[in-house]
C-alpha cells in the first residue's frame, strides 16, 4: 500500500482529477461545488467553491449558479439547512423547474406544514 503526500493534486486535462482502481476503474471524484449561505434579510454567499452568484426567487427559493458549469444537468445536488429553534426544515433541489447545467434551484421549506421558509444557514454539494 502506498501512501501520497502532496500539497495540490492537478488533472493533466480540463476536469477535476478522478479516482481509480488497480485496474483503471474510476471509483470517485471530488465534489464539484459547494455553497454555505444566508437565506434571510439581504440573502448572500458565505463561502463557496464553484459558485458565483446567488438569487433569492422569494420565501425559501434560491439559485445557485455555477462559476464553471457542469458538464451536463445529471449531476446529484445534496443540501441541509438549519437555524436556532427551528426544527423540521428541509432543503431539496427543487422539482418544479428543469435542471440545467449552469445553475441549481434550491428549496427550504418546513416539513410540518410543507410551506417554503427563509432559513439563515443553508449547504448544499453538487457532485457529478
Amino acid at each position: 500500500m502506498s501512501t501520497v503526500k502532496a500539497a495540490n493534486l492537478q488533472n493533466t486535462g480540463s476536469g477535476a482529477p478522478t479516482f481509480q482502481n488497480s485496474s483503471g476503474t474510476e471509483i470517485g471524484q471530488l465534489c464539484k461545488a459547494w455553497i454555505q449561505f444566508n437565506g434571510t434579510g439581504t440573502v448572500s454567499i458565505r463561502e463557496s467553491f464553484n459558485f458565483s452568484s446567488l438569487t433569492d426567487n422569494g420565501t425559501g427559493d434560491y439559485t445557485a449558479n455555477f462559476t464553471n458549469s457542469m458538464a451536463d444537468a445529471n449531476y446529484c445536488v445534496v443540501g441541509m439547512t438549519s437555524e436556532s429553534g427551528t426544527p423540521n426544515r428541509c432543503m431539496v433541489q427543487r422539482d418544479d423547474s428543469t435542471p440545467v447545467n449552469t445553475s441549481v434551484r434550491l428549496g427550504v421549506f418546513a416539513t410540518s406544514s410543507n410551506t417554503n421558509i427563509d432559513q439563515e444557514f443553508n449547504s448544499a454539494a453538487v457532485f457529478r
